[in-house]
């Protein structure tokens, strides 16, 4: 039920902004600089206007979806050195335990608690506590899961590259496939196995876990599953077309 949660309230948030993207015209993606190579930009109005979120450091981002949430594995550009292990665990480590991310699972943990979801759980401060913990433990281990552990076992890339041209359509379409397409770390497109292995892998430990006793069988586990595949869809989503609307904000 959190995923749900978090799938409504993402929906929420891209609906508000889905004006301001259908009214721009498809823009040129601004190259930007990585380690050991050399960038000119297309646009060097455009491109000061988003030096903070540029910048890049070993292929990875300092970008914050709607100016909040870690967007570190995005990057506006299809020219990237690949990660290494290291580097795999090292962003999703500074993501999922980002200042933002405690907050936002209170949040969820207290919506999650007023309708009760889960009952199993109980109600009152050690049933809100039990929902924090499980909601924390939820997006973390999906986010190891399909960012770093599976990415460095099967040399894959967890990285979302923005399309950035085309139309709406075009590019929604290209930003869903991505839960089924990603690149190998030498580049070639493959299955993408980190994604949808990875968050069946966390549905299951999570439900057979720590979850209520009552809600651990495989109905639940699918559920679940399929609840944050639908999230990453919709987030994937938000990636795509959150540099339009970051610029388009910061033109006003």
């Amino acid at each position: 039920m959190t995923g749900l949660i978090r799938f409504i309230s993402l929906l929420a948030i891209i609906s508000s902004f889905s004006a301001a993207t259908l009214a721009q015209q498809p823009t040129s993606v601004t190259n930007v600089t990585f380690a050991g190579q050399q960038s000119e930009p297309a646009n060097k109005a455009e491109d000061d206007q988003d030096e903070s979120v540029q910048k890049q450091s070993n292929g990875t981002s300092n970008d914050r979806l709607f100016f909040v949430l870690p967007n570190f594995l995005t990057l506006e550009t299809a020219q990237a050195s690949p990660l290494s292990p290291h580097e795999k665990f090292k962003v999703v480590i500074q993501g999922s335990f980002d200042y933002v991310e405690y907050p936002w699972y209170a949040l969820l943990a207290g919506l999650s608690q007023a309708e009760n979801s889960e009952p199993g759980y109980g109600q009152g401060s050690a049933g809100y506590a039990k929902r924090y913990g499980a909601a924390f433990a939820d997006g973390t281990i999906e986010s190891f899961m399909t960012g770093a552990i599976l990415p460095s076992l099967l040399r894959q890339d967890p990285r979302y590259f923005q399309l950035g041209q085309g139309s709406f359509v075009h590019r929604a379409g290209y930003s869903i496939s991505r839960l089924f397409v990603t690149r190998s770390d030498s580049g070639q497109a493959q299955f993408n196995f980190s994604e949808t292995l990875g968050s069946a892998l966390a549905a299951g430990i999570s439900t057979y876990s720590y979850h209520p006793t009552a809600d651990r069988n495989l109905a639940n586990t699918a559920n679940v599953w399929a609840t944050q595949v639908s999230y990453d869809a919709l987030t994937n989503v938000a990636k795509e077309f959150w540099p339009d609307i970051r610029r388009k904000l910061r033109k006003k």
